[in-house]
């Protein structure tokens, strides 16, 4: 079978003129990486990252200015061109901390190139020109298997971002991480990851449709801990719950940020902490400025004092059971706590600058007094 017919039009379009305008220099370029595991899982994909073989760099690089493409990482020949990666073949040591701290070779050998990726089902490839597939680490029988797992313990260690790419994967995909690669994992340092990487990793997973499989691995690696400086220890199994049972109740506008308030809601620690060491973006901030936390039954008038301050529609306690049911009713899901209180009336009481807002929630909450 070819996986290229796998293709919807636009991308077999695309892949025809890839072929076009580089069938002077090869007829060794292939589709590389994650496109191809998704062909094989059956999913339509975007990208496409096309590997060149048999053009020196300067040429290469020469060629990728005549189509357009720019160089996103030149020092691993690496170009864009709209939603197409372009690269030569390379190999990487590590020299240096951190995810971007490695050397970069020209390779010419398809399987030696194939070895510097994660695992084994990012490493097929397949020849844009006659279709072949190349599977030299056993990607399909990982796909077929439902299986992450690692091609070379070496070099997988020299990435430690792949920790968390593994997770990812698995939160994505469903799959389990092979026992090895899970071992070696278990004892890779995350240290040198830049703080927004990590976050950026962590944003993916919580969104993946397999969440349970993603929570299982990070306490099995403790990556609580390791990124988050918190001990989940026997509460990990309520935060599972919690993540994974009411996700269906998620607004999507708050979705990256209701792991956080879980988590930081169960283990009685403050998300603002987490967010300065992560170097999170002010979004971060913003959003849990004013979120109040209760890990007991929410009761309607715990409902409209916490919409005082914020419709209930952005309080990232709204997931829980019959809350959005209940907010909707009192009228306050969409729109802060009324209470019929009339500001001009207020001002009219002679009340002035600050006092204005004081005495506007002291009556509030004296309406809120009456619901009891």
């Amino acid at each position: 079978m070819n996986l290229l017919d796998e293709l919807d039009p636009l991308r077999k379009a695309q892949i025809q003129n890839i072929i076009s305008f580089l069938s002077s220099f090869t007829k060794r370029a292939y589709l590389v990486g994650g496109s191809v595991r998704d062909l094989c899982l059956g999913q339509s994909i975007y990208d496409l990252d096309i590997e060149v073989y048999d053009i020196e760099p300067r040429a290469f690089d020469a060629l990728m200015q005549k189509i357009g493409a720019v160089g996103v990482g030149k020092s691993f020949f690496v170009y864009k061109l709209g939603n197409i990666d372009f690269s030569l073949p390379r190999v990487e040591r590590k020299v240096g901390s951190g995810h971007t701290g490695f050397n970069v070779h020209i390779c010419d050998d398809e399987k030696t190139a194939s070895m510097r990726r994660d695992f084994t089902m990012n490493a097929m490839m397949v020849n844009i020109f006659s279709g072949e597939l190349l599977d030299f680490w056993g990607g399909m029988e990982s796909i077929s298997a439902k299986k992450i797992a690692l091609i070379d313990e070496k070099s997988f260690r020299e990435d430690s971002l792949r920790v968390l790419r593994a997770v990812q994967f698995s939160a994505r995909l469903g799959f389990k991480i092979e026992e090895e690669t899970l071992k070696v994992m278990r004892d890779i340092c995350l240290d040198d990851l830049s703080k927004p990487r990590i976050l950026w990793e962590f944003e993916k997973l919580f969104s993946a449709s397999f969440l349970h499989f993603g929570l299982f691995y990070m306490y099995q690696l403790q990556l609580f801990e390791k990124c988050f400086t918190c001990k989940v220890e026997d509460k990990f199994f309520e935060i599972a719950r919690e993540l994974v049972g009411y996700k269906q109740n998620f607004e999507e506008a708050l979705r990256p940020y209701y792991f956080f308030y879980i988590v930081a809601n169960r283990l009685h620690v403050k998300p603002l902490d987490w967010f300065e060491k992560l170097e999170a973006p002010n979004h971060y901030l913003s959003t849990f400025k004013n979120q109040p936390f209760y890990e007991s039954k929410v009761s309607n008038e715990i409902l409209l004092h916490v919409s005082l301050d914020l419709p209930i529609k952005m309080w990232l306690g709204n997931y829980k059971e019959g809350v959005k049911k209940r907010a909707i009713k009192l009228g306050i899901y969409e729109n802060v706590f009324s209470g019929g209180v009339d500001v001009q009336e207020v001002i009219r009481d002679g009340f002035e600058n600050k006092a204005i807002g004081l005495e506007l929630r002291r009556r509030k909450m004296e309406k809120i007094a009456q619901w009891k």
